[in-house]
């Protein structure tokens, strides 16, 4: 049996195709982690929206309670006038307590809406990233089955957008 001998390049194909399998498996992990990110945010934001619409409901009963109030003692004598009305203001009290904490939680909902949006924009460029990183690495196996140096270097140009992809997944810069 003859000894081949290696052709050089090759050395390198084997090195590229490792990188760029790191660089598919830390892109297929921070793309989970986003992923994850945004799931659990948007759970969180739907039980805050959840929040707001039982405050609003609970809100809107006061208000129904107070008008109802309001009315009665229009038609009751002085003295069940003056309890029904100062019942109806601790109503109106209670309404606009609702009215704030629903702000607070109005404004945490569509902070945790732009948490989930940020993890949303991450985890697409991760996710571009796996796809590139993983055509480069099929590109750079077949490179070496077939001994084709231009397929290799078709598969470095696909890689090179991955590993953009893969960078731009911290930054988002595009």
């Amino acid at each position: 049996m003859a000894d081949e001998k290696k052709e050089p390049w090759l050395n390198f194909l084997a090195l590229t195709t490792v990188i760029l399998a790191v660089c598919a498996t830390l892109a297929t992990f921070k793309g989970g982690g986003y992923s994850t990110r945004s799931v659990m945010s948007q759970t969180q934001a739907s039980d805050q929206w959840a929040f707001y619409q039982a405050k609003s409901v609970k809100s809107n009963l006061y208000e129904i309670n107070r008008d109802m109030l309001e009315i009665e003692a229009d038609g009751a004598g002085a003295k069940d006038a003056a309890r029904l009305r100062g019942k109806a203001e601790a109503y109106s009290r209670k309404v606009a307590t609702y009215d704030q904490e629903k702000e607070k939680i109005q404004a945490e909902a569509k902070r945790l809406e732009k948490v989930r949006d940020d993890a949303q924009k991450h985890g697409s460029a991760f996710g571009i990233a796996v796809i590139f990183l993983q055509i480069a690495i099929l590109l750079s196996s077949i490179a070496a089955l077939l001994k084709q140096q231009p397929v290799w270097w078709l598969g470095l140009i696909v890689g090179a957008l991955g590993i953009l992809s893969f960078v731009n997944g911290f930054f988002l810069f595009f």
